[in-house]
């Protein structure tokens, strides 16, 4: 038969239920073989002052997340707090080619001292020194719980370190981009503006190139026509008809979209729109038909 086990219900206290042992329990503190009460109180509280600067150290970074020298300012003056002693508990932590030292700060002999990296690599470390003398603990008068304190917060302050250069690296090659595309439209503009005046010269010498013709050119061959046999009177009118097409808006048009026709086939295109026929156009060039 199987057998069935009483459940406690749901939200019943158990008996003798120790707080002490439970928070010991739950944050790794060592065991104390006579439960001495105030052992385990003074392990809760540097358990949750080691908390409070993790947590800290979280703040810290989430306000001054753009400004490195800013956030180990404010660390420096919340480490000592986290120590057994922060009464006679100083800090300075040195990044690179900065240092930044507790208000309280003194060198001694009392030391931790953690690395700093970066890629792998040491670019300073964190120190805590005490300015009196203590008992004798796991590490000096340190306890083995500050010594994975201090590690983890020369871990945290690469990882920092690291986030801000990348952010600080993202903004320059941001600010760059804006740089380069505004430079590009500027000189998009300005080709834009080259391009205009080009084509606003282009028109004017056409329009230059008219006046002449009709000013100019058209007077003499109207006076060469009288002058010359009536026989050949007809090329002087073929001149005077290309000339006159030379600045028609036909043949700009086959020019613009014809650009491989040579000069020889716009001629003719010409020719045959004043109505010549192929076997005039042959003679006057002095072709066979079959090459028109």
């Amino acid at each position: 038969m199987a057998q069935t086990r009483s459940k406690r219900p749901q939200g019943e206290v158990q008996e003798n239920f120790d707080p002490r042992d439970y928070l010991a329990n739950l944050w790794k503190i060592p065991f104390i073989e006579d439960k001495e009460p105030e052992k385990i109180d003074i392990a809760l509280r540097e358990r949750i002052k080691e908390l409070n600067c993790l947590y800290g150290i979280a703040r810290l970074a989430e306000r001054h997340h753009d400004s490195m020298d800013d956030f180990l300012k404010a660390l420096v003056e919340l480490l000592p707090l986290s120590w057994q002693y922060p009464e006679i508990t100083c800090a300075r932590i040195v990044v690179e080619d900065r240092t930044y030292m507790s208000r309280n700060f003194k060198m001694t002999k009392w030391r931790q001292i953690s690395p700093v990296l970066v890629h792998n690599q040491s670019v300073g470390d964190v120190t805590v020194f005490y300015l009196e003398e203590r008992p004798a603990s796991d590490e000096g008068p340190f306890l083995r719980e500050e010594r994975v304190l201090i590690d983890e917060v020369a871990t945290r302050i690469g990882a920092i370190a690291v986030r801000i250069a990348a952010e600080k690296e993202l903004q320059e090659m941001n600010k760059q981009l804006s740089l380069e595309r505004l430079a590009l439209q500027e000189a998009n503009a300005a080709l834009r503006t080259v391009l205009a005046k080009i084509e606003d010269e282009k028109k004017q010498i056409y329009r230059d190139m008219q006046v002449n013709i009709e000013k100019v050119i058209m007077p003499i061959l109207h006076a060469l026509s009288v002058e010359v046999p009536k026989g050949q009177r007809k090329y002087v009118e073929i001149l005077r008809n290309s000339l006159e097409e030379t600045t028609s808006p036909f043949i700009s048009k086959v020019v613009n979209h014809y650009h491989s026709l040579s000069p020889t086939e716009i001629s003719v295109c010409s020719m045959i729109r004043n109505g010549m026929r192929t076997k005039d156009i042959a003679h006057l060039r002095g072709v066979s038909a079959a090459t028109v």
